[in-house]
């Protein structure tokens, strides 16, 4: 008989790519393996009309699948690794970092070639205050409307004309197919991506020894190495969704290169610094990356929104 491994997922075109990706991956690791996607719907996934940072952030898209896990029911969670809060339920943990796609920011539109030829009072639709902050201030004479719901969703209400413009993840259009869609990438210069963006994770047990070997195959050391970077400087502002927030590491030499930003929702206020160090010190990397911001008026940024950083 085969060992069987049930993912849980949440329903989306996106999510149910990112977890038959891993099924496909596993099962042809392992022949003795059979993978089952067993689908949930989030708080997240209901509440569409809703910008994220009011109804309680990043969570909301992983709960439910993680009570899956500590009842049972599932033996592991696959995520974007970009919805994925800093603190995670006792018992569970990201064990598995899976190679980058694309992290950048993609531009969408059927009028306009890039960002900069908008024209003024143009509509621009993005579920995201990190976006939101850093393209007002490069262009503050745009309108920014709050813009949620799946990919296909989203595209739709750009195709019936209610947007000129479109701001998305590049990784979840590639991963559908829909690469032919991006107009053009919005440069890390003029759009740090989300912290995680384009990491399909796996979370699971932590004492779930037998599973842990078996994911342990889709590993790739160095985007997690990347990660770890960005997830430090992430928890140690005791980041979420209510502060614009982006971080992004590269290896190069031997040296993990992380910026980071944050900003006033509204981007009258944009600090960004990078930091870099040795790969073994990823994490500490992140953390002094996170303090140096903090003092640079970063702390005032986050004590506006109610969040408090020692």
């Amino acid at each position: 008989m085969k060992r069987k491994l049930v993912i849980a997922t949440r329903s989306s075109q996106l999510a149910l790519w990112q977890a038959n990706w891993i099924k496909e991956r596993l099962e042809k690791t392992h022949s003795e393996l059979e993978v089952e996607l067993k689908h949930i719907k989030t708080k997240g996934d209901k509440i569409l009309d809703t910008p994220l940072a009011m109804i309680g952030g990043k969570g909301l898209f992983v709960k439910e699948l993680e009570v899956e896990m500590l009842e049972g029911r599932a033996d592991i969670a696959v995520h974007s690794m970009k919805d994925v809060p800093v603190d995670l339920p006792e018992g569970l943990e990201i064990s598995v970092i899976t190679k980058r796609e694309n992290p950048s920011d993609a531009f969408v539109s059927n009028r306009h070639k890039d960002f900069g030829s908008l024209p003024k009072s143009a509509k621009v639709g993005t579920s995201s205050l990190r976006r939101v902050a850093q393209l007002q201030k490069a262009r503050p004479d745009l309108e920014f409307v709050s813009l949620r719901g799946n990919v296909n969703s989203r595209l739709r209400k750009l195709d019936e004309g209610q947007f000129d413009a479109i701001i998305l993840a590049a990784a979840g259009l590639i991963r559908l197919g829909m690469g032919e869609r991006i107009t053009s990438l919005l440069s890390h210069d003029e759009c740090l991506p989300a912290i995680g963006q384009g990491v399909v994770s796996i979370e699971s047990r932590s004492n779930d020894h037998e599973v842990l070997d078996l994911i342990d195959c889709l590993k790739h050391e160095e985007t997690t190495i990347c990660v770890e970077a960005e997830r430090a400087f992430l928890t140690r502002l005791n980041g979420g969704c209510q502060v614009p927030l982006g971080g992004h590491a590269v290896l190069s030499h031997k040296q993990v290169i992380l910026s980071g930003l944050i900003a006033r929702p509204d981007g009258r206020q944009v600090i960004r610094f990078s930091e870099q160090g040795a790969i073994n010190d990823a994490g500490k990397i992140g953390v002094v990356l996170a303090e140096r911001m903090l003092e640079k008026g970063g702390r005032e940024i986050l004590k506006e929104v109610g969040i408090e950083v020692k």
